[in-house]
């Protein structure tokens, strides 16, 4: 069995009292808090250095409010906002900064956990998700490129749409290179199939 890893948590809140109670609970429920922030332009810079699994951040701070510096944190982890006001206008900047969840003070530890592991579960799932789309985006455009390619065979070289291909497969196979790669090669203008 494996062990599963502790998350690796940023808090960033101005107010002292508050974040040292924050990082008191996170700590006694098992998380490690490696960087403390307490304004949102000192956040942005410990997410680069540290790249958490979470940062926590309030909502107002001094110097950068933390749903401005969440649209940048998010680049590097998934962010849950604290804050003392539930202001629909609020949410909705929090949301469209790609904030993963949103809890209002005072909270308690049960509260705060179910919070982390969705945010952090969310995020995973949607960078997975990203993942695929950019693959599937890949593939598609190698697919339209091989297409494109075996049209062009199949005109230069009075060949059968499977013979086109077939023909693209073996050049890439001798020549250690990708079908893609290959297509390119056929396309380009100065290209002339020889095989």
């Amino acid at each position: 069995m494996s062990e599963k890893r502790v998350a690796r948590i940023l808090v960033a809140e101005d107010e002292a009292l508050i974040r040292l109670d924050l990082v008191e609970m996170l700590t006694e429920a098992g998380y490690e808090v490696v960087a403390q922030a307490t304004n949102g332009v000192e956040a942005i810079a410990l997410a680069k250095e540290f790249k958490p699994d979470l940062a926590i951040l309030d909502v107002k701070m001094p110097e950068l409010d933390g749903i401005s510096a969440a649209q940048e944190i998010i680049e590097i982890s998934p962010v849950l906002m604290l804050t003392a006001f539930s202001q629909k206008e609020l949410v909705e900047r929090a949301r469209d900064a790609g904030v993963m969840a949103y809890v209002v003070k005072p909270f308690s530890i049960n509260d705060l956990t179910p919070a982390i592991e969705i945010a952090m579960s969310r995020h995973l799932q949607m960078r997975s998700l990203k993942d695929e789309v950019s693959d599937l985006h890949e593939r598609l455009e190698t697919r339209k490129i091989i297409d494109r390619a075996k049209g062009i065979l199949m005109a230069a070289m009075n060949l059968s749409e499977p013979e086109a291909f077939s023909w693209i497969q073996r050049a890439a196979m001798d020549r250690r290179i990708s079908m893609k790669a290959v297509a390119q090669a056929v396309i380009s203008p100065d290209s002339v199939p020889d095989h």
